[in-house]
């Protein structure tokens, strides 16, 4: 590992867990070995592990202690996959310090925040191993996939055996500009479409025997881009319609096609709910006279925490450490909190700057982990009771 940053920082327990789980390649649907690197952590200060698995997925349930309230700390270890080698500046799986950021895939979305989860935990238990409440960590390694093997097993699984949550906080990175700037206290929905619009194929030299459905599905896909879903309200910003594939045609230069599939998405908030945007979308179809077949999918349902104890502890810790006033904000796309807002009322998301995720040469900053690890246990100090 090549070093720029200070000792005191780069020796810190939350950089080296997070080099350690950067070193797992565990890109999507795959482990790489993150969970059992954390489950032995978690056994050591107490915690019972339980792997509740599916399909190629590993999913990890730790709990310490029986009572109310239960504080949830959840993530993924699963990342994206790296892209094209040659761009990034050292290998993606290899942590490297570098200008006070240390690079690797995952180290802002979100291993970063998984070191974090764990070395909160521990400062925290070693200093109050009586603590009241309890401490759970729910963990996968499907978020960045399909998502149908991973958290959402897990809160079925709680969900049957009657086992609540109070508070959650998804270490999603969130940040804009500086560590503690954003929480995310809620996310959009999601509801995906495919259109598959009707016409005649033909010979295009003899339009007046065919219908082109392209032509015919223009007029109508204008206006939906055009038409205002819902203006939002003041935890979500209006309904957005894209398109994200089209597809026509037969590949022959001179056939006019069948049919065009076309892919779409509602990104909504509170203002609106699926079933009024899907009928809307009927509505505007069978004005323009067309034949078509349409299949929904509903990937999310909003979700949005108020004012209340998680999100004050949150401010203030955010404060303390860093001296900002973070800005509630539910912008950008899905994450796992959708499915635990099922079975707990108060979920938000806290985690480094965003600004490289996804991308080669993905960093997060050095010293923003263990201040981040400080923020995740003034929560735990403010949430949880100082003694049974």
């Amino acid at each position: 590992m090549v070093s720029d940053s200070a000792p005191e920082v780069t020796d810190d327990a939350t950089v080296k867990l997070a080099e350690q789980l950067i070193s797992c390649r565990s890109v999507t649907p795959e482990d790489g070995g993150c969970l059992p690197i954390i489950a032995g952590r978690l056994e050591a200060v107490g915690f019972r592990c339980e792997f509740i698995n599916r399909g190629s997925v590993t999913n990890l349930w730790a709990r310490r202690g029986q009572s109310s309230p239960l504080l949830c700390l959840a993530g993924h270890t699963d990342v994206v996959p790296t892209g094209p080698l040659e761009q990034w500046h050292s290998d993606p799986f290899q942590p490297v310090h570098r200008d006070g950021q240390l690079y690797g895939r995952g180290a802002a979305d979100m291993k970063g925040s998984l070191a974090a989860f764990v070395t909160a935990v521990e400062s925290y238990v070693a200093a109050s191993p009586e603590h009241g409440g309890s401490i759970a960590l729910l963990l996968t390694s499907d978020e960045e996939g399909d998502a149908v093997d991973g958290t959402v097993v897990v809160t079925e699984a709680l969900q049957q055996r009657g086992e609540a949550i109070d508070y959650c906080i998804v270490g999603e990175p969130t940040s804009v500009k500086a560590l503690g700037d954003m929480i995310k206290n809620g996310r959009r929905g999601s509801l995906s479409a495919r259109l598959t619009v009707k016409g005649v194929q033909g010979h295009i030299a003899y339009p007046h025997l065919a219908k082109n459905p392209i032509h015919l599905a223009a007029p109508a896909i204008a206006e939906l881009a055009q038409t205002v879903w819902d203006y939002g309200n003041e935890f979500f910003p209006p309904t957005t319609w894209q398109i994200s594939n089209i597809h026509g045609g037969t590949g022959a230069s001179n056939v006019i096609p069948g049919t065009v599939d076309i892919h779409c998405n509602f990104r909504f908030g509170t203002a609106s709910t699926p079933e009024q945007l899907q009928g809307r979308t009927r509505a505007l179809l069978d004005r323009h006279g067309l034949s078509y077949d349409i299949a929904w999918t509903l990937g999310a349902r909003p979700f949005l925490t108020g004012h209340g104890a998680l999100i004050d502890a949150a401010l203030q810790a955010i404060r303390a450490e860093t001296g900002l006033d973070a800005e509630l904000s539910t912008t950008g796309g899905t994450s796992d909190g959708r499915f635990i807002a099922g079975i707990c009322p108060q979920v938000i998301e806290i985690g480094p700057v965003n600004a490289s995720i996804h991308k080669v040469n993905e960093c997060v900053e050095v010293a923003a982990l263990p201040r981040l690890a400080a923020i995740y246990r003034r929560i735990l100090e403010q949430l949880l009771p100082s003694h049974v």
